[in-house]
């Protein structure tokens, strides 16, 4: 293990049972670093004990084990559900100094407000809504812990049926991964007007409260259900300024032309059923309009900015949606489907990609296709997604210009939101 994940393999081995399981560190980083500075790491010594590398593979795979190293027993964590009467100020520096908010002031979750907010759910207080796993390790989470998180945000109850499905969804807002992924979080079905989100002009901005409460809860609920924790569960090189809301906003379904189905629809729901989805990726891109404006190009050109294997994501104004249509795209389909068959890549630039190492591993093991991609021409083209349903829309906007935007987005799933009121 390198030596920055120091805390995270500590951690991990307490919960694993094995608190003083012997590790091995070498220098960060070894992705994409050729075999001679690695064979430099296995030759020096290991920058967190400072005693030579390959003495201590040596020793943990040959000397018996000390009574320390034999010594198990799962690190649990615990949390009591009273802090206990104090000043404001003190209980608001509590929750700072123990890393359970986003670091922006929150609203203080007394017994009397948590037990308002659990009024707009049929639920149970103490009813497991299920596991937020953030990195290596999930956490049980229960009804009336949700409604405290969303009580820090300044959530209005009739919030609570969202954010509890978000809960319930498994799918934490905060990515382990070193990259500074984030999420992208779209509401569709009656809920979006019930509780007022916006989903016209500046739906994506922070100017309702619903949309950005409920973004920011995604958040708070990783933190606190998840034990997302920068430099122990939480690994983004550099973060992500999008984890603060996670780019929640409503689909614009009354401005959808003739023919484009919302986006739950699309995934098997019902017009009348209200449901969240969830989204990773890295970010947002503006395409800007030339006096030669071609659609068909356009979301050619900016997909081809993605990466390979991940998702495609469009964001479009409404304006824009009606656009498409003039322009032969009946429905939202035949806009995946142009862009899946249309955007291809050479193998060579494909197997350029770091991201890709998992695909070459694969394809060494004999996976298909990448293992028949292994053998093949660089300049052999394939299709730069591994399906037209990698490939998202939506209708988001008020109908102020004909912008658009689009990102990196792969849907991770879709969740209901009525199983929760």
């Amino acid at each position: 293990m390198t030596q920055v994940f120091e805390p995270l393999v500590k951690m991990y081995s307490g919960l694993a049972g094995m608190p003083h399981h012997h590790i091995t560190f070498v220098p960060q980083p070894i992705s994409r670093v050729p075999a001679s500075r690695c064979h430099e790491y296995i030759m020096g010594n290991d920058p967190v004990t400072g005693r030579p590398v390959i003495d201590e593979i040596v020793e943990s795979l040959t000397a018996p084990l000390t009574d320390e190293q034999r010594q198990t027993g799962i690190s649990e964590r615990s949390a009591t559900r009273y802090i206990g009467p104090d000043t404001e100020d003190n209980l608001l520096n509590y929750f700072t100094e123990n890393r359970m908010t986003d670091g922006l002031p929150i609203v203080l979750p007394t017994e009397e407000r948590v037990a308002e907010m659990l009024k707009c759910t049929s639920h149970p207080a103490d009813e497991v809504v299920g596991d937020v796993r953030s990195a290596y390790e999930g956490w049980s989470i229960t009804v009336e812990k949700v409604a405290a998180n969303a009580v820090m945000t300044g959530a209005r109850p009739e919030y609570l049926p969202v954010i509890l499905a978000m809960a319930a969804s498994g799918v934490s807002g905060i990515s382990s991964s070193t990259t500074s992924f984030t999420t992208l979080t779209v509401v569709n079905g009656p809920m979006r007007n019930e509780i007022g989100m916006n989903a016209g002009c500046g739906a994506m901005s922070p100017f309702n409260r619903a949309n950005s409460v409920i973004g920011r809860v995604y958040t708070l609920l990783s933190l606190n259900g998840g034990g997302g924790r920068p430099c122990e569960t939480y690994w983004g090189s550099q973060g992500n300024p999008m984890d603060f809301s996670h780019a929640t906003f409503a689909e614009n379904e009354e401005e959808l032309p003739e023919g484009w189905q919302p986006f739950h629809v699309q995934k098997g729901y019902k017009p009348e059923e209200s449901v969240i989805s969830f989204f990773r990726g890295w970010g947002i891109w503006h395409w800007k309009n030339t006096y030669e404006y071609d659609k068909h190009k356009a979301i050619l050109q900016m997909s081809n900015w993605m990466g390979a294997n991940g998702g495609y994501c469009l964001l479009l104004d409404p304006i824009v949606a009606d656009d498409l249509v003039r322009e032969g795209f009946p429905t939202k389909e035949s806009v995946s489907e142009y862009v899946y068959k249309n955007n291809k890549l050479t193998l060579g630039e494909f197997w350029q990609y770091h991201l890709i190492e998992n695909s070459r591993r694969d394809a060494n093991k004999g996976i298909e296709p990448y293992a028949t991609w292994l053998k093949q021409p660089k300049d052999t083209l394939i299709t730069r997604y591994r399906s037209q349903e990698a490939i998202s829309l939506f209708v988001v906007g008020g109908r102020a210009n004909d912008f658009w935007q689009a990102g990196d987005w792969h849907h991770l799933g879709s969740y209901s939101i009525d199983e929760w009121r």
